[in-house]
């Protein structure tokens, strides 16, 4: 497969390796990109433990939380241009459809388009969308979306729009009791672990809920790093542990350092803010959108 310039630039732009070291990696992965990114850690000139999503539509990723806090969703809508992003029109219609999402619960993008208008019985969802075109005068499209709904357990739930709409994130806590989660230490607590999820992009909430294979595909690469020092094999072993180790610190939510104390990790800080609430805070699940890219990045306390 041939190579190309374009190729180089992503695999540079998306690990931080060198060009020449990026187009040598490439060639050796016959153009795939993914197997390039393994070449190039293997060597040790990617940073990155796995490959970033990279943003390729302009639009805006929107959430709210339902007004009696049970439910909340995010959403991202595409549009044509950046002006059009940043338009506070376009930005409402986005707002308008995330509320749609939490009052209509829609299985899909296709059962959303098809529903009635809740703020409007006499058109669809899909109508409403062409009328935001015909305004704002580009094409749009919803791209995806997320919806959380707690159950009869007590718990909270918080969005985080992060900057102008590129990132998103829902956060899910489960409390000890209805008090506690009624709390502002609570709400507090769910607000700031979403920032944290925005700003240090967790893959989820503990390390054993970090997928098989994901991990799999780490200890290859630790694997293939460690046999390049030449030590003996069970010094190596203990090698891609360590580096084993440090990876799930870095994308396990509750053992990041906390953006707000980095002197403590997050579940630290979550044993700290259920004292304050009276009763056990815990981080339920998440889920992260980031503008463009084609999979959001979430984690739960059990497997989905």
């Amino acid at each position: 497969m041939e190579v190309t310039a374009s190729m180089v630039k992503e695999l540079r732009e998306s690990t931080g390796a060198g060009m020449m070291d990026c187009k040598k990696a490439l060639v050796e992965a016959d153009g795939c990109m993914d197997t390039a990114v393994d070449i190039l850690r293997t060597k040790g000139l990617a940073d990155l433990a796995k490959k970033a999503g990279r943003a390729t539509n302009e639009g805006v990723v929107g959430g709210v939380v339902a007004p009696d806090g049970r439910s909340a969703a995010l959403v991202e809508v595409n549009c044509e241009t950046d002006f059009v992003a940043r338009n506070v029109d376009f930005k409402a219609f986005v707002t308008e459809i995330a509320g749609q999402i939490v009052d209509g619960a829609p299985d899909d993008i296709p059962a959303l388009m098809a529903q009635t208008h809740t703020a409007r019985p006499e058109i669809s969802v899909e109508q409403r969308l062409g009328e935001a075109v015909s305004k704002l005068g580009e094409n749009m499209g919803i791209a995806r979306f997320e919806r959380f709904e707690i159950d009869n357990t007590p718990g909270c739930l918080a969005v985080y729009i992060h900057g102008v709409g590129n990132i998103g994130v829902m956060v899910q806590l489960s409390a000890g009791t209805p008090e506690a989660a009624a709390t502002d230490v609570a709400l507090g607590f769910a607000k700031d672990v979403a920032m944290q999820i925005a700003a240090a992009a967790p893959i989820a909430v503990r390390r054993d809920e970090v997928d098989p294979d994901v991990v799999a595909h780490e200890m290859v690469i630790y694997k293939a790093q460690a046999a390049e020092t030449g030590k003996p094999e069970p010094i190596q072993q203990k090698i891609a542990e360590g580096r084993l180790d440090k990876f799930f610190k870095e994308f396990s939510l509750l053992e990041q350092q906390f953006i707000k104390n980095p002197d403590i990790t997050v579940e630290q800080h979550a044993q700290q803010v259920s004292k304050e609430a009276g009763a056990p805070l815990d981080i339920v699940r998440f889920t992260r959108l980031v503008l463009g890219e084609t999979n959001p990045a979430s984690g739960t306390a059990c497997c989905s």
